[in-house]
């Protein structure tokens, strides 16, 4: 069996692994739990009832946090032209087309999302292999590929959250940081739960979610009611 060091001890402490905390209560013990010298991550994770081998049960899309992420991101764009003038004017890192292709090409990836003009996408396409494990790969299910590039950008750069379901049916976010007061973390969770909510796919059946557990990057785990996260 490992060995549970003092500072995991310590941090479990007071929590009860099999309570169901509501949403409130939970985000109070992740923020009294974060010890890290840095800002910790509040993550939120989600239990569905979906088993996304089958096509017709995947769950995708895009939060828009309303008190944003925290966290700085870096925006590559594909696009030329007025597009591209467009991505520099609204506070893309990156803006390119061949250029962009054979950097990325060359392992070169420094960006945290990546947007593309639908004209582009042929292009974009030719990096699937290297894009698309990193989940970096633009898509138009969740505002990636768009002509919009300002309101893609802007959304990016101010704390949109993209979510897909992993295979065993699990949807997680970094939703904000331990620094962001109580009610704003809670209003991110609740933003983001209303969304993997509205994504609900054609096929799931039964109990969507099932499960909901928040923490901080350096701190337990703490059980959520789902209820009270999910909009009524």
């Amino acid at each position: 069996m490992a060995h549970e060091g003092k500072r995991i001890r310590a941090a479990r402490e007071g929590i009860d692994a099999l309570k169901l905390y509501t949403i409130d209560e939970a985000i109070k013990l992740v923020k009294e739990k974060a010890s890290a010298k840095f800002d910790e991550t509040v993550e939120v994770s989600m239990n569905l009832g979906v088993d996304p081998r089958h096509a017709d049960q995947m769950v995708r899309g895009v939060c828009s946090l309303p008190n944003g992420s925290g966290r700085t991101v870096r925006v590559a764009v594909f696009a030329r032209g007025a597009k591209a003038d467009e991505a520099r004017a609204a506070g893309a890192d990156i803006v390119g087309a061949e250029d962009l292709l054979e950097i990325v090409q060359g392992g070169k990836i420094e960006f945290d999302r990546c947007i593309a003009t639908p004209d582009l996408m042929p292009l974009v396409g030719r990096l699937g292999k290297v894009l698309g494990p990193r989940g970096l790969m633009p898509n138009p299910k969740v505002g990636t590929v768009t002509m919009d590039v300002k309101s893609a950008v802007a959304g990016a750069k101010g704390g949109s959250v993209e979510f897909r379901v992993e295979k065993a049916g699990i949807v997680h976010a970094g939703i904000g940081k331990v620094s962001f007061d109580a009610d704003k973390l809670v209003e991110n969770i609740k933003a983001f739960a209303d969304a993997v909510a509205k994504a609900k796919p054609a096929g799931a059946k039964g109990q969507y979610v099932q499960r909901v557990a928040v923490t901080s990057s350096m701190g337990p785990g703490i059980k959520v009611e789902p209820a009270s996260v999910l909009p009524a």
